[in-house]
């Protein structure tokens, strides 16, 4: 068929940017051409920001982007650019905060943003408009017009406001350090407070709807109670807290009871309905949550959900290149979750009598449709319930529920899918790769920790070049200069590698990854590391952010783990930069510290330092004894390696020359820059790590 329209987004690889290639509206990607279009046609810019598994953006798009009249009235008054946010998170967080100045409140996606001709400065920013006048909004194109001739009315009083913007931006680095004695430990219970405050006592998780996961505040209550675990102030309430909202999510229907995986958050306070997209940066961080809740609380349904996620991601994420796609969209055909909707009687009729007896009351079926006029499946009870009233075992329902939900999922693989983007995000596979590491560790499955490695060896040779990381990858083009999140993320990716299944190329890679990290992205006068590098693209800001988003803080991560990766090789340079970086966020923490989850992982782990364990030995089976038991008194905040012998004359290997390896097992514990004596028997091992007060 030949399209009517095509634009200039043709080019593009990004699916998002693909799916708005005919529109009628004359979209540019962001690039040097757009901006000279509009600095020769003194046209302002009309900025949109989305991706493609968002519900609304696809709405925008129907309602305004397809329809030519609108994009007549785009294509006459301005020079239009489309970016997708996942490929582009710097201009996201740019003008998200530009909308932030400008309307006093949060935005969100679809981003739509009036700048300026010659320096990209927005002066007029929203979200979604719709194609008429409704809800109190105006229709798109009539705003359009009104900004436009605003604009020509009032071009200084623009100007002079984009001079305001500029030092608004400017104001939002901070440059004050404090002293390293000012970094206690009172900012961790701080969090621990505000965390409790907005806790939701009956449902779990924090604030009203519409209610997200929110997994570095998760981390960050068991990392308290940790912290408090070994004297009287065991602080098991914030276990509790983790336990109740772990519990809720996995009954409720933001987790896909048939397939496995994690939607992006509940649009209600129970969990019931969810917002239907699946994001890789959701589901990396849950499962990486699950698999360890699953350890540390010793439960068997964490563990079923840790092992289901895992499967969905290697099933339905995984590419053949073995790098991990990065969404499903929440819509298909149109109508948002209608894969994964059913009526009653589709469930009956897939069904034995028997099977839909206990399925129908396991999942609430008997009572009104949840989710208009259908149902999304949510536990209405657990399986200990039901078996307790039905009389039946635990084991055997269990067995006759998994069963349906096979018969149930194989129907639902019969339906048209949702789109997914199949683009690969260096940040988003450093966050899942991270996750499948740790399940294959700690759930001991080797098919977890294959399907990591391939993605580690994917992004090692395909997107790092001149040691230098890419941020995408899509149809064989790898572009776009990665960000601090691609560099932290991965980072972190390999020291859990590093500890699951030692490699020597990772950890030469994750050396070149902190070389490389320090030396574009840190701020070297007042500390801290900026989201893009010092030799990215200038826009009007280079942000530092400390605040977690829906993924956490880059600061964060790159803090703790050059810190992590500092230690085991005794590196101070890494050390220094995660202490300079502490030190310059503090005062931003302390003004909300609930809201810096992964920096107070690197506060607490500069207050406290993590346990490091190194093994070496020659005989296999006392190693992988000796490891066991370094799992099996698991936590947090300690790392576990099993570092070979140098026989091959491998120079990485070099850093462990103070760690003897022709014994048949030794174990050091160290902390900070001290380590013990070494440990050449199974049971002193135990002692010691059983006695280690954090």
């Amino acid at each position: 068929m030949t399209e009517k329209y095509t634009n200039q987004l043709i080019n593009e690889t990004s699916p998002y940017l693909l799916q708005h290639a005919h529109n009628p509206v004359n979209w540019y990607p962001w690039n040097q051409q757009a901006f000279d279009a509009a600095k020769e046609a003194n046209k302002l810019i009309l900025l949109s920001i989305g991706y493609s598994a968002c519900h609304w953006c696809h709405v925008m798009a129907h309602e305004s982007f397809e329809d030519p009249q609108i994009a007549e009235v785009m294509n006459e008054l301005f020079i239009n650019i489309k970016v997708d946010r996942e490929e582009r998170p710097d201009l996201d967080k740019i003008y998200q905060t530009a909308h932030q100045f400008l309307n006093q409140r949060g935005g969100g996606w679809p981003l739509t943003v009036i700048l300026t001709p010659e320096q990209q400065i927005p002066f007029f920013a929203g979200t979604y408009f719709p194609n008429t006048e409704k809800h109190g909004m105006p229709a798109f194109a009539q705003m359009l017009k009104n900004v436009s001739r605003f604009y020509q009315e009032n071009t200084e009083q623009v100007r002079q406001q984009s001079d305001s913007m500029l030092n608004a931006f400017a104001q939002l680095s901070s440059n004050i350090n404090v002293n390293q004695s000012e970094v206690n430990a009172q900012i961790l219970d701080l969090a621990r407070k505000q965390l409790a405050d907005s806790f939701d006592q009956l449902y779990g998780g924090f604030g009203k709807a519409p209610k997200f996961p929110h997994p570095t505040n998760l981390e960050r209550l068991i990392r308290h109670w940790q912290l408090t675990s070994f004297n009287s102030n065991d602080d098991k309430t914030a276990k509790q807290m983790v336990y109740l909202t772990l519990h809720a999510m996995a009954s409720g229907g933001i987790y896909d009871h048939l397939a496995g995986g994690f939607y992006r958050y509940s649009v209600d306070d129970f969990w019931t309905i969810p917002h239907f997209e699946k994001m890789l940066y959701d589901n990396g961080p849950l499962l990486a949550l699950y698999v360890q809740a699953s350890v540390l609380f010793k439960d068997k349904a964490f563990k079923r959900i840790a092992v289901e996620t895992a499967n969905w991601v290697i099933r339905e994420m995984q590419s053949p290149t073995a790098a991990y796609y990065s969404t499903l969209d929440a819509d298909t055909q149109g109508i948002e979750g209608k894969t994964y909707r059913w009526t009653r009687n589709e469930i009956e009729q897939l069904l034995t009598e028997k099977q839909f007896n206990y399925f129908s009351t396991l999942y609430g079926l008997n009572g009104a449709a949840n989710f208009e006029a259908y149902w999304h499946l949510n536990l209405a009870q657990s399986l200990d319930e039901l078996a307790t009233k039905e009389k039946v075992s635990v084991k055997e329902l269990e067995s006759i529920i998994d069963a349906c939900k096979k018969t149930l999922f194989n129907a639902r693989q019969q339906r048209v899918q949702p789109d997914r983007d199949e683009k690969i995000l260096t940040s988003w596979n450093g966050l899942m790769i991270k996750a499948m590491m740790l399940a294959g560790r700690l759930l001991k499955n080797t098919e977890y920790i294959q399907s990591a490695q391939y993605a580690i060896d994917f992004c090692y040779s395909t997107l790092f070049k001149n040691k230098r990381l890419f941020a995408t990858h899509k149809n064989g083009k790898t572009h776009i200069m990665a960000y601090l999140d691609d560099y932290a993320f991965m980072l972190e990716a390999l020291i859990e590698s590093l500890q699951t299944q030692w490699r020597n190329n990772d950890l030469k890679f994750a050396i070149e990854l902190a070389d490389s990290l320090i030396e574009f992205f840190e701020d070297s006068t007042s500390g801290g590391f900026l989201f893009t590098a010092n030799d990215h693209e200038q826009l009007i800001q280079r942000p530092k952010v400390y605040a977690d988003e829906a993924i956490p803080s880059g600061n964060g991560v790159a803090a703790l783990t050059l810190a992590r990766l500092g230690h085991l090789i005794a590196n101070t340079n890494y050390i220094a930069s995660s202490e300079k970086c502490i030190q310059n966020s503090w005062n931003e923490c302390m003004s909300y510290p609930a809201a810096h989850g992964a920096m107070l992982h690197a506060i607490e782990e500069h207050l406290f330092p993590a346990t490091v364990i190194i093994i070496r030995g020659t005989n296999p089976e006392l190693l992988s004894e000796f490891y066991d038991i370094c799992l099996d008194n698991y936590k947090l905040n300690q790392l576990s390696f099993i570092i070979p012998s140098n026989s091959t004359n491998d120079s990485v290997l070099n850093h462990f020359d103070y760690y003897q390896s022709n014994k048949p097992c030794i174990a050091y514990i160290c902390s900070g820059k001290t380590c013990s004596a070494a440990i050449d028997d199974p049971n002193e091992l135990i002692k010691k790590l059983q006695s280690i007060n954090i």
